[in-house]
C-alpha cells in the first residue's frame, strides 16, 4: 500500500484518524504578487497545460518559490521526493511536494506542508492522498521527536486549490481558492507559515 492507494475510511480504520469537512478558519491578508510571479503566471497561460508536470512546472514552483522568497528561505521544497514514515503501515510513496522547515539538510528534514497534484483534475482523491501524506508526515516526525500541534497540505489542479489540516481529525476545508485570485491563496498560504513560525 502507498499513499496513492489510501481512502479516509482506511486512515481511520487502520490509524482511527477520522475527517470532517470545515470551514478552516485563517486570518488572510491578500498579498500582491510580485512582478516576477504575475509574469510567470501570465506566460502559463499561453501555455498547453495538459499534464501534471507541465502544471508544476508552469503554476505550483512558481508560487511556491514566490512563498520562500517572501519568507526568506524559512521552507525548503521537495519535488517527487519519496516520504518513508512506516512501511509496514502503508505510509510510504512518492510526494509531489513536501515542504520542510529549512535545516540545510539534504535529505527530508521535518515536513510541514504536503502538496498533492490532483490526478485527472480530480480534488477528491488528491484530497485522500494528501490526508494519508499528512499521516505519514506526522509519524514521521514524531520519529525524530519533534511534536507539531498541526499540519497541513493541499491538493491542486492548478486552477484550484483546497487546503487540509490536520490536529486531532483531518479537517478539509469547504471554502475552496482559486489562482485567478492568487492575492488571497498566498495569503491563505502565508497564515500557514506564520504559524510554522512560532510554532517551530
Amino acid at each position: 500500500m502507498a499513499y496513492s492507494d489510501f481512502t479516509l475510511s482506511n486512515l481511520e480504520e487502520k490509524f482511527g484518524v477520522k475527517h470532517q469537512r470545515k470551514r478552516l478558519q485563517f486570518t488572510v491578508l491578500p498579498i500582491e504578487p510580485s512582478e516576477r510571479l504575475r509574469f510567470e503566471l501570465d506566460e502559463s497561460v499561453e501555455m498547453p497545460i495538459k499534464t501534471e508536470k507541465a502544471r508544476s512546472e508552469w503554476i505550483v514552483v512558481p508560487i511556491l518559490k514566490e512563498l520562500r522568497w517572501r519568507n526568506n528561505k524559512f521552507f525548503t521544497i521537495y519535488s517527487g521526493e519519496t516520504l518513508i514514515a512506516d512501511k509496514e503501515m502503508g505510509l510510504v510513496g512518492e510526494c509531489d511536494f513536501i515542504l520542510t522547515k529549512d535545516t540545510q539538510s539534504y535529505e527530508i528534514s521535518i515536513p510541514i506542508f504536503q502538496i498533492v497534484e490532483a490526478k485527472r483534475n480530480d480534488l477528491e482523491e488528491g484530497i485522500k492522498q494528501c490526508s494519508a501524506q499528512l499521516v505519514g508526515a506526522k509519524k514521521y516526525n514524531e520519529k525524530k521527536g519533534i511534536a507539531i500541534d498541526k499540519l497541513y497540505g493541499c491538493t491542486t489542479t492548478g486552477d484550484v486549490w483546497q487546503f487540509i489540516e490536520y490536529t486531532d481529525k483531518i479537517y478539509i476545508d469547504e471554502k475552496k481558492y482559486y489562482l485567478g485570485e492568487v492575492n488571497e491563496l498566498l495569503g491563505v498560504f502565508q497564515c500557514i507559515i506564520d504559524y510554522y513560525k512560532n510554532s517551530l
